[in-house]
C-alpha cells in the first residue's frame, strides 16, 4: 500500500532538515470477530479462545459461561454457525469452536466448578414456564442479575426437547443433569410435573412480578393419512420422548420416517438403534430443499439410514405405504405425477414439524398469536401484556437449543431492565473483522484436530455417546488456532516495524499506545497488523 505522506518544504533550523507533514494516524481499534457476531448465544468466543491459548481454562470456562451457562451441552448439540463464519476457513479450516467448548464443559463438570453467586438481591421474584434451553437460560441470568427465579414445568425433569428430543447418543443424559444442577445450586427453583394453566393465576399467587414463557414445541404436527391400521402411526415427538423415558418400543424390522427436519433424523437413526433393519427417510422434496443440517443428515446415512427423496406417502395399507412420486415445477415447488409406488413398512412415524401448546395462553387480553407462537417485540421479547415475555420455540424464530439459550439472556436483560422501570442498553456491534480486512503475513500452520467416533456398525447396537471430546493438547493446539480476527493478541508486529519507533509497548494485556510526536503516518503498522487491530484516520 502507498504511504500516504506528503512532503512539504518545512526547513528546520537544524540542518535545514524537511519534516513529513502527517495527512492521517493510526488508531488501535477492536472489531467484531465472525465467530462472535455469528453466535446466536452472544458468546465472546474469541475471548474465552484466547484465555485456553493462555493456558487459563477456568477463567476461559466464567467468560463463557457469563454469556451461556451450558458449554458442555453445546459443544455437543450446537449447529456451530460461528465455525461457519470463522475466517480460518479461507486458510486450511475453521477452528473447531464447539470442540474445545466441550473440553472446558466436560472440564468444569469434572472438576466442580460452579457458579459465583450474586452479592446482592433485588427481592423481585420472576416465573419461568419451561425447562428447556430458553427457560433454562433465562432463569440462570435473571438469577445472576439477583432477581428469585421459579421455573415450572410439565415434565417429569427438566431440560426440555434436550432430555426429551435429541437422543442420548449426541447428549448423554450425565452431561444435561450436570449443567442444570448448576442451576439449582445457583438457588434457582425448579418445580416440574406443574403444568401451567392460568398463567396470571399463578403469577398473582406467587407473588412474581414478571414471567417468561418459554414453553417450546413438543406437539407433533399432524395429517390424516388414508390407512387401514392407524396403530402403525406414530408421532416423531412422542417417539422420542417415550425412548428418552426408558421405553422401548417394538417397531418390526422396517421403519418409515415422514419428514425431512432434524426430528426424522434423530427418529430414524433411533429406530436403527431399537433393532430396525431398514429405516427409510420419505420425504417429498429434493435432499438441496431438506430442512436437516447436513451433519445430521450424513449421520443418519452413514448409519444405514436410506433416503427416499420426492416422494410422498398418500395412503398406509396393511402391511406396506403407497407413495406418490413427485416432480419440481417451474417455481420449485414439489407437486404430484400420478405414479405410485409401493413401499414395505411395519412402523410409520411422522416428523412433519412441531407446534406449541400454547392454549393456556389464549384467554389472556392484550396476547397475541402468529398461528400456535405467540407475537412478541423483536427487540424486548415482550409480549402484548407487560411483564410478560416469550423465547424460544413459543416465538418466531428457527428453533434450535442455541437460538433458545440466546432468547433466554436476552429475555432476562430486558426483564430486568423493565422490573427496575429503565430501558435495557442497546449497544451498537463493532464493524465486522471479514477476511478481506486481514493483512494475514503471519498465522500458525497448525492443522485442525480431530475429534473420535464410534464406527456406524458400533453406534447402532446402543445409545452410547458417538462423539468424543478433545484431549488436554488438543484443546488447547485448536483453540491457538484462532487468527484472533480485529482484537490485537500483542505479536509486536507494529513495535518491530514502527520506523520512528512511535509504538510502546505497554506490558502484557494492556496492548500498545501510539506517539503520535513521533508518528509521521506512514502506516507501516497498519500495513503489518495481521488482525485488522490498527485502522488509518483522517488528521483533524
Amino acid at each position: 500500500m502507498a504511504r500516504d505522506i506528503t512532503q512539504l518544504p518545512d526547513l528546520a533550523a537544524e540542518g535545514g532538515r524537511v519534516a513529513p507533514v502527517r495527512s492521517r494516524m493510526p488508531v488501535y481499534v477492536d472489531l467484531l470477530p465472525p465467530c462472535n457476531n455469528a453466535c446466536p448465544a452472544g458468546e465472546n468466543i474469541q475471548e474465552w479462545l484466547r484465555l485456553v491459548k493462555a493456558g487459563q481454562d477456568e477463567a476461559a470456562w466464567r467468560e463463557l459461561v457469563r454469556n451461556n451457562p451450558f458449554p458442555a451441552i453445546h459443544g455437543r448439540v450446537c449447529y456451530h454457525p460461528c465455525e461457519a463464519a470463522c475466517n480460518r476457513v479461507e486458510l486450511d479450516g475453521a477452528v473447531s469452536i464447539h470442540s474445545v467448548e466441550r473440553y472446558l464443559g466436560d472440564l468444569a463438570v469434572e472438576r466442580g466448578w460452579t457458579f459465583a453467586r450474586p452479592r446482592f438481591s433485588s427481592g423481585r421474584r420472576v416465573l419461568v414456564v419451561g425447562a428447556g434451553p430458553s427457560g433454562l437460560s433465562a432463569a440462570y441470568h435473571l438469577a445472576m442479575a439477583g432477581h428469585e427465579v421459579e421455573i415450572r414445568d410439565a415434565s417429569p425433569l427438566p431440560g426440555g426437547m434436550m432430555r426429551y428430543g435429541i437422543p442420548e447418543y449426541r447428549l448423554p443424559r450425565g452431561v444435561l443433569d450436570a449443567e442444570v444442577q448448576r442451576l439449582v445450586d445457583l438457588g434457582v427453583r425448579i418445580v416440574t410435573d406443574y403444568k401451567v394453566k392460568d398463567l396470571l393465576a399463578d403469577q398473582a399467587e406467587g407473588g412474581f412480578d414478571a414471567a417468561f414463557v418459554a414453553i417450546g414445541a413438543h406437539l407433533s404436527r399432524r395429517i390424516d393419512i388414508p390407512g387401514r391400521d392407524a396403530s402403525r402411526i406414530v408421532d416423531a415427538v412422542s417417539f422420542l420422548r417415550g425412548v428418552a423415558s426408558g421405553e422401548r418400543p417394538v417397531i418390526g424390522r422396517k421403519v418409515a420416517i415422514y419428514g425431512g427436519g432434524n426430528t426424522a433424523m434423530d427418529a430414524a437413526r433411533v429406530a436403527r438403534r431399537l433393532g430396525a433393519e431398514e429405516s427409510i427417510i420419505i420425504y417429498r422434496r429434493t435432499e438441496e430443499q431438506m430442512p436437516a443440517h447436513a451433519e445430521e443428515k450424513e449421520g443418519a446415512v452413514r448409519e444405514g439410514v436410506t433416503m427416499n427423496w420426492l416422494r410422498t406417502i398418500s395412503s398406509v395399507d396393511e402391511e406396506d405405504l403407497t407413495v406418490e412420486i413427485m416432480e419440481l415445477d417451474e417455481a420449485g415447488r414439489a407437486t404430484g405425477t400420478g405414479r405410485f409406488e409401493k413401499l414395505r413398512a411395519d412402523t410409520v412415524i411422522l416428523a412433519l414439524g412441531q407446534e406449541t401448546d400454547s392454549d393456556f395462553l389464549r384467554r389472556i387480553p392484550g396476547m397475541h398469536f402468529d398461528h400456535d407462537v405467540v407475537k412478541v417485540d423483536p427487540r424486548t421479547l415482550m409480549t402484548g401484556v407487560p411483564g410478560i415475555f416469550a423465547g424460544g420455540d413459543a416465538v418466531p424464530s428457527e428453533r434450535t437449543v442455541t437460538i433458545g439459550v440466546g432468547h433466554g439472556k436476552r429475555a432476562a436483560r430486558q426483564i430486568d431492565a423493565w422490573l427496575a422501570g429503565r430501558e435495557a442498553p442497546n449497544r451498537p456491534k463493532h464493524d465486522l473483522a471479514d477476511f478481506e480486512k486481514l493483512h494475514l503475513w503471519y498465522f500458525g500452520d497448525a492443522r485442525g484436530t480431530t475429534q473420535p467416533e464410534l464406527e456406524p456398525d458400533q453406534r447402532i447396537t446402543d445409545f452410547d455417546e458417538i462423539v468424543g471430546g478433545l484431549s488436554d493438547e488438543q484443546a488447547h493446539v485448536e483453540a491457538a488456532r484462532c487468527l484472533s480476527c480485529g482484537n490485537c493478541f500483542e505479536c509486536d508486529g507494529c513495535l518491530g516495524s514502527c520506523p520512528e519507533d512511535a509504538v510502546i509497548k505497554l506490558g502484557k494485556g494492556f496492548r500498545y499506545r501510539f506517539d503520535y510526536d513521533k508518528c509521521t503516518g506512514c502506516a507501516t503498522c497498519y500495513e503489518q497488523c495481521p488482525v485488522h487491530a490498527i485502522e488509518m484516520i483522517e488528521e483533524k
